[in-house]
């Protein structure tokens, strides 16, 4: 479990359980009492107001009302959401969709000044689309997690991002490309690069995508991706 997770975790167990004990912490997420205590000091340095009493067996407990102005999300985060809700309007299944503009605004209203221009950047290269209907979507899978942090870190760096792809026809290969947009064509998502080695764009299904990681040593120039006519950008998505 990694410490973004391990953090969650244990936010959420004591909001759960109203108090708990270091002991009980560390066998939840599954680490040892030191890491929890660290993370407990780094969530209190996050504005999280964490109680606790004095001694090994001492309790721990989070004050409820700092729950709610003191939760963070990170720009990802941020951006999977509205992606999540895009995507949903695009496909015609989401009927509170004032409702979920409205929480969002309160979301992007929240953030720290780099991290919305962040975010705005992620969403410049977020498309959206309608998919065919002769597409075969028997085989969709699971994507991995670390996709996304791994396409932001790649895309506001600007750097290559490289990753193992399985195509249609189930051969393995690595891959290493320049992250220029994301696709979504409900429900399937693409990762669109350009392949320096193929000299074109190249569109990877995100659920056939495995390990990314980026490429620090490297580096690209955003290029104006060409897609068809039935594509339009987020920012033109009529919400």
């Amino acid at each position: 479990m990694n410490i973004r997770l391990r953090h969650d975790a244990i936010v959420r167990s004591l909001r759960r359980n109203g108090t708990s004990t270091i002991d009980a912490l560390a066998d939840e997420v599954g680490a040892s009492r030191r890491t929890v205590l660290r993370d407990i000091s780094a969530l209190r340095d996050e504005g999280y107001v964490i109680h606790s009493d004095v001694g090994r067996g001492g309790g721990v407990q989070l004050d409820p009302q700092s729950m709610q102005a003191t939760a963070k999300l990170s720009v990802p985060e941020v951006f999977a959401l509205l992606i999540s809700v895009a995507a949903m309007r695009a496909a015609g299944h989401l009927p509170f969709s004032e409702l979920a503009d409205a929480g969002l605004a309160k979301i992007e209203k929240a953030l720290p000044r780099e991290k919305v221009r962040d975010l705005r950047a992620f969403l410049d290269c977020l498309h959206i689309g309608q998919l065919s209907p002769l597409q075969d979507l028997s085989d969709i899978g699971r994507m991995d997690p670390e996709l996304l942090p791994a396409f932001e870190a790649a895309f506001l760096g600007r750097h290559h991002i490289r990753f193992g792809y399985r195509d249609a026809q189930g051969r393995n290969t690595t891959r290493e490309v320049e992250p220029q947009a994301m696709l979504i064509l409900p429900p399937l998502w693409y990762l669109v690069g350009w392949d320096p080695m193929r000299g074109d764009f190249r569109h990877f299904r995100m659920d056939r995508i495995s390990s990314p990681e980026t490429v620090p040593d490297s580096s690209f120039r955003r290029r104006h991706v060409p897609f068809e006519d039935d594509v339009c950008p987020y920012s033109e998505l009529q919400m």
